[in-house]
C-alpha cells in the first residue's frame, strides 16, 4: 500500500475509533470540563450508564491511541481527599479531533456542562480540586 493511502486508511480508523460511543462521550466529557481535565471520578459520574470499569478501560485506550494524557498533581501539590489523577487531550489528540471536525461543539458542551444543577458534592469538590500548573 501506497504511503498515502495508507495514512488515509490509519486516519479513517482513528476516526471510527474516537467516535465509538463510551470513548466518544469520554472525549466530550473531558472538552466540557471547565478546566478539560477531569478526575477519573467525575468521568464515571457524566456517564452513569457505564461501568467504573469500562470508563477506566476506555481512557486507557484512548491514552495509548495518543488522544488523551494523564495528568497527574505533583507530589507537593496533592491533598487527601482529592484526586491527583486528571485526564485531558493530548495536543495531537486536539488537532487530530480538530482536523476530522470533532471539535465544532466544544464551546457548547462547555454551556451544557455549566447548566448541570444536580452535581453530587463530591463531583463539585472534585470539580474544584487543584489541577497541574501546565496542563
Amino acid at each position: 500500500m501506497d504511503p498515502v493511502a495508507g495514512a488515509v486508511t490509519e486516519a479513517r480508523e482513528l476516526v471510527h475509533f474516537v467516535t465509538q460511543q463510551t470513548r466518544f462521550a469520554l472525549i466530550n466529557n473531558i472538552l466540557q470540563h471547565p478546566k478539560q481535565l477531569p478526575s477519573m471520578y467525575e468521568l464515571e459520574e457524566l456517564n452513569p450508564s457505564v461501568s467504573e470499569a469500562t470508563v477506566y478501560k476506555h481512557i486507557q485506550k484512548l491514552i495509548d491511541a495518543g488522544i488523551v494524557r494523564e495528568v497527574p498533581l505533583d507530589d507537593d501539590q496533592r491533598r487527601q481527599g482529592y484526586p491527583w489523577k486528571f485526564y485531558g487531550l493530548t495536543v495531537e489528540g486536539r488537532e487530530f479531533l480538530d482536523d476530522h471536525n470533532l471539535l465544532t461543539a466544544e464551546e457548547t458542551l462547555q454551556q451544557i456542562y455549566e447548566t448541570i444543577s444536580d452535581k453530587p458534592e463530591k463531583m463539585v469538590k472534585y470539580e474544584n480540586a487543584p489541577r497541574p500548573d501546565d496542563a
